[in-house]
Order: C-alpha cells, then structure tokens, then sequence
C-alpha cells in the first residue's frame, strides 16, 4: 500500500534539504553546467519549481502541462533568474505542493500525467519526491545517489525495474544487490537469456535512472543492457 501522508512528509524534508544546499550557492554557480546535458543548474532549479505546480495540477484535475512546448519555454524562461528568485520560487511552488497534497481527497482516484500516462493519485507525492531527490543529485553541488534513504533507494529502483518490464528492446534482466532483486525487461524464455546485473543499490539506481552509465555493475549472462531514456 502506498502511503501518500508517509510521501508528503518525504518530500518536504527532502525539499528543506535542496533549499539548504541551494541555499549556499551564488549568482555564479546557478549559471554553470548542471549534470544533465545542455542544462545549467538554473534549468534544474526551474524545472523542480515548475514541476510543483505542474503536480498540483494533475492533482486538482487540470492537465499537468498546456503541452510540452510550454513546459520547455517556461523552464528556459526561469532559468536565468538569480539565486534569491530561484530559491523563492522553490520555496513558494513547494509549498502549493504541499497544499494540494493535504487537502481533503480520494486518494483511490486515477490522474493523467504527461504524455497520456495514468497513475493512482496516491503515487503523486512519491513522483514529488523522486523529482526532488534525484534532481538535488544532478545539480552537481554535493549531494549524491550515496546520501539518498535506503527507503528511496530501494522504493526507486523497483519502481523504475516496473516501467522497463516488458520493453521488446531490454532483454530479461534480473536486478539485484546481492540481497533483493528485481525483474525487467522482456520475459525470460524462447526471447533469449536472462541476463542478470548486479551492484550496490546506488550504482543500480544510477544506472536505471540514467545517471551512470553502469561501469561500477557485474553483468552475467550478457552485456549490460541499453535502457531507453526515461
């Protein structure tokens, strides 16, 4: 069962914790090179405020986004706004985020997100919180896939396993850190065989999140299969 109060919670603390580091920045820095390509870290900062709103959104029954030219314009819009600007956006779109999500509903209901996809309501907080953490990592300020919960960690990684399960372009793949393990991919059988990918829980997020491109995993069985972009 998911539990959305537990997420909302989730998610506050870990926005409380990207406002602190962001907080530490400068002018400067917010204009230099994000992880992710072709974006600074004001395009990150952007995208996380935007997102927010976006969320409360999908929330409140309107579409998450006018359409995905708007999305971007609106991300390269705000990306060179200053840090006090920035941080203030943050801070204001996080606590609509956080409205929303207390409000009285039924929690049971399903929403649209981008692109036609569906979910229950009830994972919304958690989508907030993945959007949160693994962007906090990709400004490139400190914090990395080591720091995020085991919680998060493990929550992510059978939740990203889940979105590749079936992919006719991933071979049967099993996931594991030695301890736990997952099922991706095409199904095992006449397809070809199971290849099985094994590292610590941050090198498997990494990977399956397209923040590392997996040098650090052991692949059995075959080569380290291509995921497609998230």
């Amino acid at each position: 069962m998911i539990d959305h109060a537990h997420d909302l919670e989730s998610v506050r603390v870990a926005t409380e914790r990207l406002l602190l580091a962001v907080g530490k920045l400068d002018n400067a820095s917010v204009t230099e090179p994000s992880r992710l390509p072709g974006w600074t870290r004001g395009h990150v900062l952007a995208h996380l405020a935007r997102n927010a709103d976006a969320l409360v959104n999908v929330l409140e029954g309107r579409p998450m986004y006018p359409s995905g030219e708007a999305r971007d314009a609106d991300i390269e819009r705000d990306a060179p706004r200053g840090l006090d600007v920035q941080l203030a956006d943050l801070r204001e779109s996080a606590a609509r985020f956080q409205a929303a999500g207390q409000a009285p509903a039924d929690w049971s209901r399903t929403v649209e997100l981008r692109n036609g996809v569906t979910d229950s309501a009830s994972r919304v907080p958690f989508r907030r919180w993945v959007e949160v953490e693994l962007h906090h990592v990709d400004l490139g300020i400190g914090y990395e896939l080591e720091d995020l919960s085991a919680e998060f960690t493990e929550r992510e990684i059978a939740f990203l396993t889940d979105r590749f399960a079936g992919q006719p372009d991933v071979p049967p793949t099993r996931v594991t850190d030695g301890t736990r393990a997952w099922s991706t991919g095409r199904k095992p059988g006449a397809q070809g065989p199971e290849v099985t990918v094994t590292g610590s829980p941050a090198e498997l997020l990494g990977w399956l999140a397209g923040r590392r491109a997996g040098s650090a995993l052991a692949s059995a069985g075959g080569p380290l299969p291509a995921l497609p972009p998230l």
